[in-house]
């Protein structure tokens, strides 16, 4: 059996002196449309929501009741990085544009960030550790990412009803059978990030 998410990496830069411990993560480097979505969140020690754990693994509804948790009892903040943003510096550096501006937009600066990934955001002028698989082991990357994934899912039902057809409030995005689809018969969206290749594709043959 896995184990579940921890406080030990957060407790473990207390210790050091780092009291005020930010989890970042972010939703949405598949996708072939849509801004890519990143949250940070500090927990309360004192009141962090029981259950917390890599939103992947989590219910639709069990999400949306743990990140209302999450709102109401932690400093938490949400930013994207836009589709034009994507295509220009290359998905993975929107990723981490999209974790800086969230990091910025926190109540309070943090004294340390826990990075979900492998690598750091090279613009993040903070302590920071990157935390592979973080979202499965750390409880304030854990959160960070269910805040992300709630806030860009809801985006995306909202663009499925600008763009009727994709099916974007079931698929957020992704390269699903049906999405391509309709990519084929509907054509290319404003917001489809045209960098990617199914995309790239169509649109070069419409040129052809």
């Amino acid at each position: 059996m896995k184990q579940a998410p921890d406080f030990s990496f957060e407790l473990s830069a207390q210790a050091r002196g780092l009291v005020r411990v930010a989890g970042v993560d972010e939703v949405g480097r598949g996708p072939l449309c849509g801004p890519v979505t990143a949250a940070a969140v500090v927990l309360d020690p004192a009141n962090i929501p029981p259950g917390l754990n890599d939103s992947k693994k989590l219910t639709a509804r069990r999400r949306a009741e743990l990140a209302a948790l999450i709102w109401a009892s932690a400093d938490c903040a949400v930013a994207h990085a836009s589709v034009e943003e994507i295509d220009a510096i290359n998905i993975l550096q929107a990723s981490h544009l999209a974790m800086c501006r969230a990091v910025a937009a926190l109540g309070m600066p943090p004294d340390h960030v826990l990075v979900d990934g492998n690598r750091l955001p090279r613009d993040l002028r903070l302590s920071a550790e990157p935390v592979v698989k973080g979202d499965g082991r750390s409880l304030s990357i854990a959160a960070a990412s269910i805040i992300a994934k709630q806030a860009r899912d809801l985006l995306m039902v909202d663009l499925a009803q600008q763009h009727p057809g994709y099916g974007w409030e079931k698929n957020a995005g992704y390269p699903t059978k049906d999405h391509l689809a309709a990519l084929l018969n509907l054509g290319v969206t404003p917001v489809h990030r045209r960098s990617f290749r199914p995309v790239y594709n169509i649109l070069c043959k419409q040129y052809l």
